[in-house]
């Protein structure tokens, strides 16, 4: 299957694109979409404890399966005051 992956803010930077359609096996998950996203940058490891996943515009948590077509945005941590 394939599914859109979208980064935002600091993870683009750090992946070096915004937007992506990456391949993936019929039983994926958001934790496979983390997998990938270490296997680019392993900088990304560190944000594990504060990065948020949204599948079709919806913020979800834990390991949730992924469907043909899918679209998941990468919301990295956020500071400011």
């Amino acid at each position: 299957m394939i599914v859109k992956l979208r980064l935002f803010a600091s993870a683009k930077e750090l992946a070096g694109f915004s937007e992506r359609d990456i391949p993936l096996t019929e039983a994926a998950t958001t934790e496979d979409i983390w997998s990938y996203l270490i296997h680019q940058r392993d900088g990304f490891r560190a944000w594990r404890p504060s990065i948020r996943f949204a599948v079709n515009c919806e913020y979800v948590t834990g390991s949730v399966p992924l469907k043909d077509g899918d679209e998941v945005a990468v919301i990295p941590p956020v500071s400011g005051g």
